[in-house]
């Protein structure tokens, strides 16, 4: 069975991620899929518009195969993880910058990988279920496939706050945060779809919309301005701890399982991704992270502790949240020099 359903119809050009005992994680193969598709579909006169979806009830894409990737570094070929990541930001790259309408339909978890290649859509559909992060912090990752840049976008500081508390967000909140442009509800999907291959239009998406459901971030915004704005993730720890209120304890417990120099980096990410407003230069700095984190061993640590033996308590290279200098910051997100990420060209 075909990890992932490629067609035309109607008007539409149709991807289908299929891969639902999975929760559709993203592999490879997929990768390649996808962007082979897109690439025809780019200059297909027969195709008005792109429509993403995915089989199952659980998620659109949890992310990336964790467990595929645990595997090939557990067994040294850092170079294979590389080359996955060398090939999916392309493909995060193209469908941010796409020449015809990408909508997408985020049900249930829409996370990591699944946000690389559901957000950067130009009409991205959530329901009632949507349930939407970027919680690679968690795994001694970072925000990547262009998720630094849509942190970014974010209002205020809710990006810096999102990308190291790996926060879900329900549809009201993706909505508030940028992560998603309207509600539909799930139930409508189905007729929608249809009338999207029938007409190549997505002003079809706006007759059913409804209105955006509440958002808890947006209630939360002022707070997480006061103490998500400091230049370093040290800054934003010491003004969290300064303020003895529920929000502040519950904030910093949240951030407490994640890795410090991925916490750390994540924050330099969201900065420079701010500056730069290019989802080509987020993925350079994402990658340059990547591609060091491979050998450097939290990434691998982090992906035991979560999925392999499912302890939770992962073993970090720092051993408190706010260790990690910005030395080391600088260092993960230097330049790669021949390594650097080529966009124009998959290699």
């Amino acid at each position: 069975m075909s990890e992932i359903i490629l067609r035309k119809v109607g008007l539409a050009g149709r991807a289908t991620l299929n891969r639902p005992s999975a929760l559709n994680a993203v592999t490879l193969p997929m990768i390649r899929a996808l962007s082979d598709a897109l690439g025809e579909w780019s200059t297909d006169d027969e195709v008005a518009l792109i429509l993403i979806d995915a089989n199952g009830e659980r998620a659109f894409s949890a992310g990336g195969d964790i467990a595929d990737i645990h595997g090939t570094l557990a067994r040294g070929d850092h170079e294979a993880v590389r080359r996955f990541w060398r090939e999916e930001y392309p493909l995060n790259a193209t469908l941010a910058n796409f020449p015809k309408p990408v909508v997408t339909l985020l049900n249930g978890f829409t996370m990591g990988g699944g946000v690389g290649i559901g957000c950067h859509a130009s009409h991205r559909v959530v329901g009632d279920s949507s349930r939407i992060a970027m919680p690679e912090c968690g795994i001694g990752l970072v925000p990547d496939v262009g998720g630094s840049l849509l942190l970014a976008q974010a209002p205020g500081r809710v990006g810096e706050y999102l990308g190291t508390t790996g926060t879900r967000m329900g549809p009201g909140d993706a909505i508030f945060a940028g992560f998603a442009d309207c509600h539909v509800p799930e139930d409508m999907w189905q007729d929608l779809t249809a009338r999207l291959e029938a007409t190549g239009n997505p002003t079809e998406i706006d007759r059913v919309a409804h209105p955006a459901p509440e958002s808890p971030l947006a209630a939360a915004e002022a707070e997480i301005n006061r103490h998500f704005g400091g230049e370093t993730f040290r800054d934003i720890l010491d003004s969290l701890a300064r303020t003895d209120s529920k929000w502040s304890r519950e904030t910093l417990a949240r951030l407490e399982p994640h890795a410090p120099l991925s916490l750390a980096a994540a924050i330099e990410l969201v900065h420079r991704a701010r500056t730069a407003n290019r989802i080509e230069s987020a993925l350079v700095n994402e990658y340059r992270f990547a591609h060091r984190v491979t050998e450097q061993g939290d990434f691998l640590e982090g992906i035991r502790a979560a999925v392999i033996d499912k302890d939770r308590s992962p073993r970090w290279a720092h051993d408190s949240l706010g260790a990690a200098t910005a030395e080391e910051v600088a260092d993960m997100l230097g330049s790669l020099g021949p390594e650097e990420l080529k966009l124009e060209d998959v290699s």
